[in-house]
């Protein structure tokens, strides 16, 4: 279990779910290593809280800056118990409306980055034998719908290594814990959280195209309250046992379920051209 003055390192803490978890961390007595790529957009979360909290600059897509952000957070509080990788963005296109070079981009940051950020806490963790890791994915990591696709890939990514990384560094006494939102209210939706893909294709309007409208309108209806999310992921961490999956969010939950009952039905409905295929 995690100790009440344990250190955690939050990414993307501006705004949005990453702000609200860096707030109600320190709400509950730990130690916060608090970022952002412009430290000035975290200075108030700091405030009031200057023995406990820690803000830095840390572009997640930069190697030199996770290593600076990792040797402060040391140097101040000793080490990092709880790394949580919040930082990322959207992206929306059909999937031959995606522009390579900005693709890469989301890879790096929604992706790469995570990897970077948990090789880098990971030697330290193993030495103690203790820590946790944090992913936030996205209930597209579990479900996808038209033109999100280059999210999905990411997030799909998101959701295989955390599950992977937890049963290789389980043994070790180490926690990893993959967290898959619905729609919370939050600026993701916004235009400085989600970018799309300039090519537009006129055939995928009935899909892609849709979903990019659908997106982008429920922008401020979200039923998902940040601030909640933020509790529930603490209590998962808390736990004596905590999920190597939690899900928050009833629209995450419901989309999820939908899902495991369509594909059971699928491959029930083909299960003897699955079996035929073995060696007799």
């Amino acid at each position: 279990m995690i100790a009440k003055n344990a250190v955690w390192l939050v990414t993307g803490c501006s705004k949005g779910l990453g702000r609200a978890i860096a707030q109600e961390a320190l709400s509950a007595g730990y130690r916060v290593v608090v970022t952002a790529r412009r430290v000035d957009d975290v200075a108030d979360i700091v405030q009031g809280h200057e023995d406990a909290a820690l803000a830095l600059p840390l572009d997640v897509t930069r190697p030199d800056q996770i290593a600076s952000a990792l040797k402060a957070a040391e140097e101040r509080f000793g080490t990092v118990d709880v790394l949580v990788n919040n930082a990322g963005y959207g992206y929306l296109g059909a999937i031959e409306e995606g522009e390579d070079a900005d693709v890469r981009v989301l890879f790096e940051t929604d992706l790469f980055a995570p990897v970077n950020l948990i090789k880098g806490v990971l030697p330290s963790m193993r030495s103690r034998r203790h820590g946790h890791i944090v992913n936030i994915s996205s209930i597209g990591g579990l479900v996808t719908y038209p033109g999100v696709g280059w999210y999905h890939m990411v997030k799909f990514g998101i959701e295989a290594m955390s599950e992977t990384l937890a049963k290789e560094v389980g043994p070790l006494g180490i926690g990893v814990t993959v967290v898959a939102p619905g729609a919370f209210r939050t600026y993701f939706r916004g235009p400085e959280s989600i970018k799309q893909s300039a090519v537009v294709i006129d055939d995928y309007a009935d899909t892609a195209g849709k979903s990019r409208a659908g997106t982008q309108a429920g922008h401020g209806k979200q039923k998902g309250d940040p601030v909640l999310g933020a509790r529930a992921i603490i209590a998962a961490i808390e736990a004596e046992k905590p999920p190597v999956h939690l899900l928050i969010g009833g629209d995450a939950l419901d989309q999820l379920r939908t899902k495991l009952d369509e594909m059971r039905r699928e491959t029930d409905a083909w299960e003897a051209v699955t079996r035929g295929t073995d060696i007799k």
